[in-house]
């Protein structure tokens, strides 16, 4: 039998785009505009859309001239029948596809629904986001583009997978999902409301690899207003349970009302810190592990809130707590040699610098193999400085200037990356991807054995 391979549901959004596609196709696809070099109106367009407005206009006035002839008892009773008319066929239809109500076990009789408590009924928004300004939760997102997020593809993914081999995702795979996940349901309600339900979503990987970035880039693309959650900002501020519930009730009601919103928890592994280290204890960073998820499973399909967190280190968190409240977790790598390439010519351009023939890039991505984007910036920001930049006439730049900066930064180490991949080996999505590798490693060596058989 032949594998039938991945299946996709269908689309939520193939209705719209083909009424789209038929009303372009109907209005503007076949119409000659060669002679209508000054854009004039289509009377025809205008006319069709009048239409409705003419007729109802012409109605009363119809309506206005039978009551002052005497006839207007008549049209205004047909015009009841009309109605009664329609509501009867509607009902019919209504009980003709209304499917029959499932009865009520005793347990679901007695239970009733929770509703949320509003615990600030008598202050206004505004009141509300001045207080968290004031506290420090809500900051204010510095302006990153998605697009300063450089970086390029993964050229020998193709050949990788060929040899059963599946590649690292490259930067801008990274970018992608950040685009899907939270940009588009964020800032389109359309999209949200369509698109599957993605209420938060982790990023995981080595320091300087743009996490916080990226954070940044959601809030700018999107307009959304950034609520700082990271155990480090919270330490000492609304103390106490009741504290801490009127802190997510403010955050909660806030977000909803002044949507999209992002409420960004860096540092994530500490809230769901195994074992807290002693000079952690006094800061308390596990206050959000319980009531976090609770206040997560209060957003709904109509509330355009997401949840983003980052962290460097998740191994030291309990993995079922993390993925539990993390519904999506993108893991970042170090740049690839690509990247890495396009990242040294755009943070090199972006600063003021000249690539000159002297300055060979190639070189540099190749050497700086290892380091991450934040790594390379802070190079790229040290020689560059305004004295520099005025001696670039008459003194090139040399690839050995950045590298004498690059090797102060601390390296990505093969054994930190090594903790992340065997983590991410623990995440669900982690263990579907181990088990698919394992049935495929099954299915050759079966293969294999039966072709030993046949010879």
């Amino acid at each position: 039998e032949e594998d039938e391979g991945l299946k996709l549901s269908p689309s939520k959004f193939l209705t719209a785009l083909d009424q789209g596609y038929r009303e372009y196709t109907a209005l503007w696809n076949d119409p000659d505009e060669v002679v209508n070099f000054e854009q004039r109106y289509e009377a025809e367009l205008i006319k069709a859309e009048m239409q409705k407005d003419v007729e109802t206009e012409i109605r009363l006035q119809v309506a206005t001239w039978l009551q002052g002839v005497g006839l207007g008892r008549v049209d205004e009773l047909m015009r009841q029948e009309l109605r009664h008319l329609r509501l009867a066929v509607d009902m019919e239809d209504i009980k003709a596809g209304k499917p029959p109500k499932p009865k009520k076990s005793a347990k679901q009789k007695g239970k009733k629904g929770t509703k949320e408590k509003d615990l600030t009924p008598d202050r206004t928004i505004d009141s509300l986001y001045e207080e968290l300004v004031l506290q420090g939760i809500i900051i204010k997102p510095p302006k990153v583009q998605l697009s300063d997020y450089s970086g390029d593809y993964c050229y020998l993914g193709t050949t990788l997978r060929q040899a059963e081999i599946e590649p690292i995702p490259s930067m801008l795979d990274v970018r992608q999902n950040i685009a899907l996940y939270a940009i588009l349901p964020l800032g389109s309600p359309t999209v949200h409301e369509l698109a599957p339900l993605v209420r938060s979503v982790l990023l995981a990987g080595p320091p300087g690899t743009g996490k916080k970035m990226l954070v940044h880039a959601v809030c700018t693309e999107t307009g959304a207003n950034l609520f700082d959650l990271s155990p480090g900002n919270l330490a000492g501020k609304y103390a106490g349970k009741s504290g801490l519930q009127m802190m997510l009730h403010l955050v909660l009601k806030v977000a909803r009302a002044l949507q999209p919103s992002v409420l960004w928890v860096g540092n994530a592994e500490k809230t769901f810190y195994k074992k807290v280290p002693r000079e952690e204890k006094e800061l308390d960073p596990r206050r959000l592990k319980k009531d976090l998820p609770k206040a997560l499973n209060l957003l709904t399909a109509a509330d355009r809130v997401l949840l983003l967190g980052t962290t460097t280190r998740p191994y030291l968190a309990d993995v079922k707590g993390l993925c539990k409240t993390y519904e999506r977790i993108l893991l970042i790598p170090r740049p690839d040699y690509a990247s890495r390439y396009i990242t040294w010519q755009r943070l090199i351009q972006k600063r003021g610098g000249v690539l000159a023939g002297s300055l060979d890039l190639s070189a540099l991505a190749k050497v700086s193999d290892g380091y991450s984007q934040g790594s390379m910036a802070l190079a790229v920001q040290a020689v560059l400085s305004e004295r520099r930049l005025l001696q670039l006439p008459k003194r090139p730049l040399a690839a050995s200037e950045f590298l004498q900066m690059l090797a102060r930064a601390e390296p990505v180490y093969p054994e930190e990356e090594a903790l992340l991949q065997d983590w991410y080996a623990k995440t669900p999505l982690g263990k579907k991807k181990l088990l698919a590798e394992e049935e495929k490693r099954k299915a050759a060596e079966m293969k294999g054995k039966e072709k030993k058989k046949k010879k």
